[in-house]
């Protein structure tokens, strides 16, 4: 079974047409040998922080994570826990879906493991005007073609827009000084990210999934907008993973193709 890496790297800043039909076949590939969900969402993740690399020879990607809507009631106990102390007085419902962090590799090593997670493991959607309330994931959320209404209030299959479209992109090409991405003093500044771009959209479950890429390197929109394909070959990709073995404690822990 192939690996990702063994595709070569690309260049996501001049993300061109033969880089992104390389990139959708080295993730579909490496995905194949993956038995759970958080499995195949490291493939991705791994892949686009280790192979990402701008005309300067340095890594694009200084972190690099992988979120899925969840409900609350098929959480792990801590995520559980998380998503509950984000809640303050407020009772979760178990049918409440929650932003869940499923792979995350990054330039800190804090940031290479969903357990070391201190803010982002399992962020509760209870209603539209929380969603509302959080900038980055209201902005995702909406160009990702999924309606907020539905995805708070609704079964899974209810959650597309009138369009039914079902991947997409999110792009902020100027992340320095943007109201879409949170922690400018403790994250944007020091680290230096130019431009964000994430990629997803609905599983055959109905649920959300999406990856979001922090980058070092300038994105511009004719880079950011072939990732629309990148989002339809991760959504291919994973119709194999059964859904229902999402975290790597409930399948085989196998790790194949990540590198």
């Amino acid at each position: 079974m192939p690996d990702a890496a063994d595709f070569g790297s690309i260049d996501i800043t001049d993300f061109s047409v033969g880089a992104m039909l390389r990139a959708g076949i080295a993730i579909r590939r490496a995905v194949r040998a993956c038995e759970t969900l958080e499995s195949a969402a490291n493939v991705v993740v791994r892949y686009f922080y280790e192979q990402a690399i701008g005309a300067d020879g340095t890594r694009s990607c200084v972190l690099a994570r992988f979120y899925k809507t969840h409900p609350y009631a098929a959480l792990e106990p801590a995520q559980q826990r998380f998503a509950a102390a984000q809640l303050g007085a407020i009772p979760p419902r178990r049918s409440m879906r929650c932003l869940t962090l499923v792979a995350t590799i990054g330039d800190e090593p804090d940031w290479s493991s969903r357990h070391t997670s201190r803010s982002h493991l399992a962020i509760p959607l209870p209603s539209a005007d929380s969603i509302r309330s959080a900038p980055m994931i209201m902005r995702l959320i909406e160009e990702l073609g999924v309606d907020v209404e539905s995805l708070v209030s609704s079964t899974p299959a209810a959650v597309r827009v009138g369009d039914a479209r079902t991947y997409d992109v999110f792009h902020v090409e100027d992340a320095l000084g943007s109201p879409h991405i949170p922690a400018q003093a403790e994250f944007v500044k020091p680290y230096g990210i130019h431009s964000v771009v994430g990629f997803g959209g609905l599983l055959r479950s109905g649920e959300l999934f999406a990856v979001i890429l922090f980058s070092r390197h300038h994105i511009p929109a004719r880079s950011a907008t072939r990732f629309r394909t990148i989002a339809l070959d991760v959504r291919s990709a994973l119709f194999r993973v059964d859904e229902e073995k999402t975290w790597e404690s409930e399948g085989t822990g196998s790790t194949a193709g990540q590198g």
